[in-house]
């Protein structure tokens, strides 16, 4: 089996390959591919060496799965064409995600929507990753109603400039700055671009990728994105009302048998979701679970996980095992 990273040298692709390797893909052919100036880096891949090429070239190789981490402009230009060769392409960037005939995919949640000719796949935001993973066993127990988000984002989700920038604060260093203000020691209200309407792009993205996921158009959302100067996670405080009464107890039986979901809340033990702890981890982590006195049927929880991981990268290789195992792709 042949399969491309297409941005293989940025933050998320080298943790693609880590994530392949490591879920037992090192003895495939990889098509290691990224941008001219990254042509003919070596990398190391399964214990072999292999040399970066450009998209161009993977896509004359034909992959039967190319992985995307390199932006939107370079989706759109590209994931089409690899489609066309019968190849199929997850993709790590917001081109494809609402597009009304492209999936929008977490395997624990909905990939029971993939068919063989869904050859463009789209992998979600990591904070909508995370957020579905604790929401979907309640949502189908109770319906959600109305969900009020905070984000408290890594810089990594930004990007290496970004992770730079904050060590070379730390450092008294100067920097070439990701961000219009200092990370270190402080927090922006700012993921994404601004909108017309006040909101950024990375909070319009929680609103309209959770309702496509979870197939519901109506639940109200509302969301803050804020960006901390942390680098091992995204975490959330989620606000959840919901059409049916629920109990605690309940609750945490749902989240414990959600795949994925590592409920970590005792409070008297000070033990809770935190960034550090998710750090390199696939598990999306819930804790401070407790209902909303201020209204009815609604729950607080924070959520906790790895952004480059569960969030970006092992999401979209959780969707290539769920290819293969379906055998829409013979491994």
């Amino acid at each position: 089996m042949k399969i491309s990273v297409v941005g293989v040298t940025g933050l998320v692709g080298s943790v693609m390959l880590k994530v392949l390797e490591e879920r037992g893909f090192g003895q495939e052919e990889l098509l290691p591919a990224a941008s001219v100036r990254s042509v003919g880096k070596q990398l190391t891949f399964g214990g072999r060496s292999f040399e970066v090429m450009s998209v161009e070239d993977a896509l004359a190789r034909e992959p039967d799965i190319a992985i995307f981490s390199a932006g939107s402009t370079v989706s759109l230009q590209y994931a089409s064409l690899f489609a066309q060769k019968g190849t199929y392409v997850i993709d790590n960037s917001s081109a494809w995600r609402m597009e009304t005939h492209i999936p929008l995919v977490v395997p624990e949640v909905n990939a029971d929507i993939l068919t063989p000719e869904d050859h463009i796949i789209a992998n979600p935001n990591c904070s909508t990753i995370q957020m579905v993973m604790a929401l979907a066993p309640l949502h189908a127990a109770y319906h959600l109603k109305r969900l009020v988000i905070s984000t408290y984002q890594s810089v990594t989700g930004t990007g290496v400039k970004a992770v730079q920038q904050l060590m070379s604060e730390r450092e008294g260093q100067p920097a070439d700055k990701a961000y219009p203000h200092p990370i270190d020691l402080n927090v922006l209200p700012h993921g994404g671009t601004f909108e017309a309407d006040g909101y950024t792009t990375e909070e319009t993205k929680l609103v309209n990728e959770t309702r496509k996921i979870l197939r519901a158009p109506e639940i109200g959302i509302t969301a803050t994105v804020v960006r901390v100067p942390v680098t091992g996670g995204h975490s959330e405080a989620i606000n959840a009302e919901f059409e049916r009464d629920f109990t605690l107890p309940e609750v945490y039986q749902l989240l414990d048998s959600m795949p994925g979901v590592i409920v970590l809340d005792q409070p008297d033990k000070n033990e809770y979701p935190m960034p550090i702890l998710s750090h390199h981890k696939d598990a999306v982590f819930v804790g401070r679970v407790r209902e909303d006195f201020s209204r009815p049927r609604t729950l607080n929880m924070w959520v906790v996980a790895d952004n480059l991981r569960k969030g970006a990268a092992t999401n979209a290789i959780q969707i290539a095992e769920w290819l293969i195992k379906s055998k829409f792709v013979k491994s």
